[in-house]
């Protein structure tokens, strides 16, 4: 029998925004809305929505917002001109996100570019140029500059994937120059905008991996400037991999000095391989309960690890969402739950202790005016037996008894109250069959 212990006495400091994801929600502000996802999305509570790739997506804006390029459309324009500058469809985008209750994390750069021709992933002619843009637009969206807007928009990033391509390589998807090139672009904005905006917190680069010399590299490029998060990407079909690389991430930056450095890890989802069948199997589960057990194992596991953000690739409607459907957005997917449960947990203040004896039960707890546990039974092998659960739970607040309610997320259930119990001890056991991926919310409220 696996075991879970949880002990609601030892506090491990705040629950962590373990549900941001990329991008957000669908809303047209216009009389012809029809097709939305904005209330489930404001239920999922969903912290922060990164702004990358979003100019694929028609409804946003398509090719005229959040992209730097596409904001500045003309390089030899004057940057300190407002007239120079296109914010129309990417303030629009910007409401999207707040209606949908989530902080924009705004990724300053270009989206990726698969196709043969490069437009937007080339070097820019004069990087300080390109930092004075970055300055016009954060002035833009946090100072009303230009008839802009004072959004509370605290994190900005610089570019992403640099490191995807070798510098050898012909068809660049994010970056078309070299790793020094790159190094350089960097510390120019990064010293630009940490001189223009003290308050507000100037990262990146959005890595694509964890790359020992790539990232050194750039650490030893960047003198006296530091940046205030790095940000990073895995892919992975086990928890196990996406663990080891938030350990090394933080062992990498901890050793560049960058103790203080948040680490980000922005773009994640089930992969087992982006090449071949494994590619078509990988976005098929990313829609299904497996994909969802994923994100829910996921989610546990990087509460507990040195990492601070972690946001899912992606909620915009596409391939990878496992949250909504790619055509009916309003239609919720499997994967939406796991962000829906965790967010009952995030409402508490504090995360607490847990103890697995289980390689394959991943478990998240946290305390306030509910005392709450997410499971999640995760194996990459589809045929991996049902599981026999004991959860322990020790000092838990128990004033005149609780009761104990189980919320079920399988093939059958979307994250419903299946099973009651009432306990008047501090300590007590609940016992629990688990099928393959299926998740439980187990929520002890006072009577």
């Amino acid at each position: 029998m696996d075991q879970i212990i949880v002990d609601f006495a030892t506090d491990l400091g705040k629950v962590k925004p373990m549900h941001s994801v990329n991008n957000g929600p669908v809303y047209k502000f216009a009389a012809d809305q029809r097709i939305t996802n904005i209330e489930p999305f404001r239920a999922a509570g969903i912290p922060y929505a990164r702004t990358h790739d979003a100019s694929f997506y028609a409804t946003y804006g398509g090719e005229h917002i959040v992209d730097i390029n596409m904001i500045f459309t003309d390089f030899n324009a004057d940057p300190t001109d407002p007239a120079s500058y296109d914010f129309e469809l990417t303030d629009d985008y910007m409401r999207m996100i707040n209606a949908g209750g989530a902080k924009v994390f705004y990724r300053l750069g270009s989206k990726i570019e698969h196709w043969s021709k490069k437009y937007n992933t080339l070097p820019p002619k004069d990087y300080q140029k390109w930092a004075v843009i970055c300055e016009h637009i954060i002035r833009h969206y946090t100072e009303g500059w230009a008839d802009g807007m004072k959004l509370d928009i605290e994190y900005w990033e610089i570019w992403n994937e640099p490191d995807l391509d070798p510098d050898d390589a012909t068809h660049k998807r994010c970056w078309g120059g070299t790793a020094k090139e790159f190094y350089k672009l960097f510390r120019i904005t990064l010293e630009h905008l940490k001189k223009c905006f003290p308050h507000l917190k100037i990262g990146g680069p959005a890595c694509a991996s964890v790359k020992e010399e790539w990232w050194n590299g750039l650490f030893a490029s960047l003198g006296e400037v530091k940046p205030d998060f790095f940000s990073w990407h895995v892919y992975g079909a086990t928890v196990e991999k996406v663990q080891q690389k938030i350990r090394m991430a933080r062992e990498l930056l901890d050793k560049a000095g960058l103790t203080q450095c948040e680490s980000i890890l922005n773009e994640w989802n089930y992969v087992r391989s982006f090449r071949g069948d494994d590619w078509v199997y990988s976005l098929r589960k990313e829609k299904s309960l497996k994909g969802a057990s994923f994100t829910a194992a996921v989610m546990a596991m990087a509460q507990y690890e040195p990492l601070d953000n972690l946001m899912y690739y992606d909620a915009r409607p596409c391939g990878m969402n496992g949250l909504f459907s790619t055509d009916l957005v309003c239609d919720i997917l499997k994967g939406y739950y796991p962000f829906y449960m965790f967010n009952q947990l995030y409402r508490q203040p504090r995360a607490v202790k847990v103890e697995r004896e289980s390689a394959d039960i991943w478990a998240v707890a946290a305390k306030g005016q509910e005392q709450n546990v997410m499971l999640s039974y995760y194996n990459d092998d589809d045929s991996a037996p049902e599981k026999d659960v004991k959860v322990t739970f020790r000092n838990v607040e128990n004033k005149n008894g609780v009761r104990l309610e189980y919320y079920l997320l399988d093939e059958n259930h979307d994250a419903e109250l299946v099973r009651e119990e009432i306990f008047t001890a501090a300590a007590f056991s609940s016992y629990i069959k688990m099928p393959l991926h299926s998740v439980y919310l187990l929520k002890i409220v006072s009577l």
